[in-house]
């Protein structure tokens, strides 16, 4: 999330990292290899059903978990409230409406590749806005990543045809969403920690979810769904959105926002890797490059 803190020191365990580094890699794991198992899924379970059962679930459990850990102060007033309902209505429910069609038509590689984006794309909306000054190499960054991702979706729109396109262009869509998303968090000022955030947008975002997955809802056959897909919709809220959103809330506790945002880089590379062997995605040379302009952009645009 959004929200800075002091950074607090920690012991090196080995290799110069931290426990935290060692959390942060087994999110970047965890978000790699939840492109190719929710793919997977949707073969089975539709994809507004798929990510409503989801968040619900999360839901749950995150404020379970939320009030455990803070009590009242999670409790936001009415008028934050009402901005955590739209900016959860956009980074959630509209954002994995997007984001799960998005890999029923595309492949995980590149689903994971354009959203590795959404720093850049936050950069650039963020100076457009004035709310902050764009500098020459974040400029230079920003371009990077936008080449990175045209390369990307051109090469699966002239490999894959329509449909292959479609789906690069609604997980375009999807990181628009994030990018609103950080955005709107940023007017939240300190009130609320990043954990209350992360779950009552989470909150504000599934009835949204749930209206607009309703025609999808009859046409599953629930007793025909296998094992495989249970488990992948267990591993895709469970550890995908549950355990790596609090790992990933406990780095920007204690490392900080922007050292915590640059370990989403390696989450297309992962992607990539594990999309190879698991969905048989082999990944191209023009993926490659792509991938290439994309992180170094992004890397570009966090430099102080």
């Amino acid at each position: 999330m959004t929200t800075t803190t002091t950074r607090v020191e920690q012991p090196v365990l080995f290799a110069g990292l931290t426990p935290t580094d060692l959390t942060m890699l087994l999110v970047v794991l965890i978000w790699g290899a939840n492109f190719s198992i929710v793919k997977a899924a949707l073969t089975e379970i539709p994809p507004l059903v798929f990510a409503t059962l989801r968040f619900t679930s999360a839901s749950v459990l995150l404020v379970g978990f939320m009030f455990w850990r803070e009590g009242k102060r999670a409790l936001p007033d009415w008028r934050t409230f009402w901005k955590l309902t739209w900016i959860g209505v956009v980074g959630n429910t509209i954002y994995q409406a997007l984001f799960t069609y998005s890999l029923t038509l595309t492949t995980a590689a590149n689903g994971s590749l354009i959203i590795a984006t959404t720093p850049a794309l936050v950069a650039l909306a963020a100076a457009l806005l004035g709310i902050e000054q764009i500098r020459r190499v974040m400029a230079v960054g920003i371009a990077l990543a936008v080449s990175g991702v045209a390369l990307v979706v051109a090469e699966r729109g002239l490999s894959l045809g329509g449909q292959g396109l479609l789906g690069d262009l609604l997980m375009l869509g999807a990181a628009f969403c994030w990018m609103m998303y950080t955005l709107g968090v940023r007017t939240l000022g300190q009130g609320l920690s990043p954990l209350a955030i992360t779950t009552w947008t989470m909150v504000t975002g599934v009835p949204g979810m749930i209206v607009i997955s309703l025609p999808g809802w009859s046409t599953v056959v629930w007793e025909q769904v296998s094992l495989q897909a249970w488990l992948a919709l267990a591993y895709s809220t469970l550890l995908a959105l549950v355990l790596a959103y609090v790992l990933w809330n406990n780095s920007v506790r204690v490392a900080g926002s922007a050292r915590t945002a640059i370990y989403g880089c390696a989450i297309p590379l992962v992607a990539t890797l594990i999309a190879w062997p698991l969905i048989g995605e082999q990944p191209t040379w023009v993926q490659g490059i792509g991938g290439l302009l994309i992180v170094s952009g992004v890397l570009l645009t966090r430099r102080p």
